[in-house]
């Protein structure tokens, strides 16, 4: 059999041992921690169709333009999220690297070298010479054990999970921007209450000295009136700086500098606290990017258990090469210099002092760990979701009472101040009164502002209305499409 019968022999074996094993166990998922309701729906108003059906990003639901418009924002210009997806660009460079070992590598070589001796040697004379080569090398390792398919496996899925982690970022980004405007609209609303306040502790101010000018009542109702007044006035110049704290917030989370971002005053009632349908906890599993990101990280553990095992195996490597060499460079490209090589190389670890088997104990350990993590992950989303649902619904009830309790201060702030006018109470009565008011009222803002929170929350532990589908595909991961 010539040379060239046996390359073909050698190159055929190997394709087809190529083709053979896969070690290492093949990736399913393991069971999650799942229950078939939420504990705290079982109260929850069911959601119409029309609230279940897709209107767009999620946080269009709560009704408000000027967030949305500061929403839209954020996919385009929040470093955090370009962080995440140079992260996620990244993991795919690494998943694309991986997967060329399947392939063989090809390079070209040229040479020129120029020799001097002094001295004649047999067969050549004293003096320099020249000598030229040019050829094409290549080797390739076939994957016998599935090695180099698990390493691809491995990095595929793990550029799959920095996917998912870039979602993650860009709801969290995305609540958190929703949550900073809902802050600073109640700031607005809280400076309308104080400033309506102040307006009403003026005139009882006025009455008071009024009052005293007749001697009807004494020095102390006045000073008590202007401390009411000028300890609100304070109040009302404190929430321009939790304003200002909130507006250049936003400006971050949008990517622009505080002094770009200017938000006009305005009142928290163009925002609706919207119908969250909760569905079950099974669908947090395609709709958690958190839940995605530690499943694919689970899968790239079990791929690199087929790594380590593939260790123990030996690796054949086939190279070859062909081209010119010799002397004159003019006459390189002949017949007879041309060169050709081909060559085989097996190499087996015989002792290692167990690492190998470490390695693989290590690989397993590490499976082990990510499918507690995936499922400490999944009961955690379930948690965040029960307390979300609980919130909503009590907070539902708070406001009801709340609502009660403010019409009661506002009708007992009336009367007592009637009551002080015609002299039949101390103007403590009245002061004190005022003040449950006004506290009564920034209640009422507190439980909105939480209700309003906890309406985001939901949106956030619910996936805010992404799915596992969004995932790039392997093919996407590895081909860039």
């Amino acid at each position: 059999m010539n040379h060239h019968c046996t390359s073909h022999a050698v190159l055929a074996a190997a394709l087809v041992l190529a083709g053979g094993c896969t070690l290492g166990p093949d990736y399913r998922r393991p069971d999650a921690p799942i229950s078939a309701a939420f504990k705290e729906a079982a109260d929850w108003k069911p959601a119409t169709p029309a609230d279940a059906s897709s209107r767009g990003p999620w946080w269009e639901a709560f009704g408000d333009p000027v967030l949305n418009e500061l929403e839209g924002r954020v996919a385009a210009s929040n470093f955090t999220l370009q962080q995440a997806a140079a992260n996620y660009e990244e993991a795919r460079q690494v998943a694309r690297a991986d997967r060329t070992t399947l392939l063989p590598s090809v390079s070209a070589v040229g040479t020129a070298d120029r020799n001097y001796s002094a001295r004649a040697q047999a067969g050549s004379a004293a003096g320099a010479s020249s000598s030229f080569g040019a050829d094409v090398q290549a080797s390739w390792e076939p994957d016998f054990w599935g090695r180099a398919r698990r390493t691809t496996e491995a990095a595929t899925a793990s550029a799959q999970a920095s996917a998912a982690d870039l979602a993650l970022a860009r709801l969290s980004t995305e609540a958190a921007l929703a949550e900073d405007y809902i802050g600073l609209r109640i700031l607005d609303e809280k400076k309308q209450l104080l400033d309506n306040a102040i307006g009403d502790y003026a005139r009882t101010l006025q009455i008071s000295k009024n009052k005293y000018a007749v001697g009807v009542a004494a020095r102390s109702d006045v000073l008590l009136a202007e401390t009411q007044l000028d300890s609100t006035r304070v109040q009302a110049l404190d929430v321009a700086i939790q304003r200002s704290q909130y507006e250049h917030a936003i400006a971050v989370l949008t990517g622009r500098p505080p002094l770009e971002v200017s938000i006009a005053p305005g009142g928290i009632a163009g925002i609706a606290v919207p119908a969250i349908p909760p569905a079950v906890p099974s669908t947090l599993l395609e709709r958690r990017p958190d839940i995605s990101a530690a499943e694919r990280a689970m899968a790239a553990a079990n791929a690199n258990i087929g790594v380590q095992t593939a260790g123990w195996f030996p690796n054949l490597t086939l190279s070859g090469a062909a081209g010119f060499a010799g002397s004159p460079a003019s006459e390189l490209f002949t017949a007879p210099n041309r060169i050709w090589s081909l060559g085989s190389q097996l190499g087996m670890n015989l002792f290692d002092a167990g690492q190998q088997g470490d390695l693989v104990k290590e690989a397993r350990a590490a499976y082990e760990a990510s499918v507690a993590n995936y499922r400490s992950t999944v009961l955690g989303a379930i948690q965040q979701v029960e307390d979300d649902l609980v919130s909503l619904r009590v907070l539902g009830q708070e406001v009801q009472i709340q609502d009660s309790a403010v019409s009661e201060a506002a009708q007992a702030t009336k009367i007592t101040l009637n009551e002080y006018v015609a002299g039949t109470v101390d103007f403590t009565t009245v002061t004190t009164a005022q003040v449950t008011e006004l506290n009564s009222r920034e209640t009422a803002l507190a439980i909105l502002q939480s209700r309003l929170n906890s309406s985001v929350a939901l949106v956030e532990a619910l996936g805010g209305g992404w799915r596992t589908a969004d995932l790039p595909s392997s093919h996407q991961v590895v081909s860039g499409r």
